[in-house]
């Protein structure tokens, strides 16, 4: 969190159009859990497929105002990662490029903070598209659940394992299990998951 709060003014400084802003204003209670397809687990290698995202405001989870984009890679899924989110050639060549994916996404996220369960992979996924989109990498502020179920756990047992594992995180708060390897529903499962850990804890 500090190093994110410290790297906000060059990222502003390297933003190329003032239009986007928007993207370094926070907005009180409001959060965006964001989650990824893709076609490889290499960041490098890596090309999005789907993109989910759902809004939170206060304790409500925002369904209504959910975005999913289909997006459409340069080189096809291959069988491997097909069976992994069901997502084949002929779905995604209706997608859109992920230029515009991203750039939809953006304005749909605003200033709002991102959510999301193992995030750092989402957001380097996306910064390959984004930087070069707008001069700087995603600049909202990150909430990633696992940690903040691992420093919900410790304070209840400073010396006890935490297994992070993102069904027994769904069997420890008490959330019921959407279809995974769907971006939406993995979104949507995440806020989930948040708005439990905020309950139980305190926090926001």
């Amino acid at each position: 969190m500090r190093l994110h709060t410290l790297m906000r003014p060059w990222h502003l400084h390297r933003l190329r159009d003032p239009a986007w802003r928007t993207l370094f204003e926070e907005r009180g209670d409001e959060y965006v859990s964001l989650d990824c397809e893709t076609t490889s687990l290499n960041v490098g290698e890596a090309e999005l497929l789907s993109i989910g995202a759902v809004k939170l405001r206060g304790n409500r989870i925002l369904t209504s105002e959910a975005l999913y984009l289909l997006v459409r890679p340069q080189t096809p899924p291959e069988k491997p990662n097909i069976e992994v989110h069901g997502l084949r050639r002929c779905d995604v060549d209706q997608g859109l490029s992920a230029e515009e994916a991203v750039l939809r996404l953006l304005d749909f996220i605003g200033g709002r903070p991102l959510l999301g369960y193992y995030l750092e992979y989402d957001v380097a996924v996306l910064d390959k598209y984004v930087k070069p989109l707008i001069g700087c990498p995603l600049p909202q502020r990150q909430i990633e659940v696992s940690g903040c179920y691992y420093d919900y756990k410790l304070r209840q047992n400073p010396n006890s394992y935490v297994d992070l594992r993102l069904a027994s995180l769904h069997a420890e708060l008490g959330v019921p299990q959407l279809p995974r390897h769907d971006a939406l529903n993995d979104a949507i499962s995440v806020a989930m998951l948040y708005l439990a850990l905020c309950q139980r804890s305190g926090r926001r």
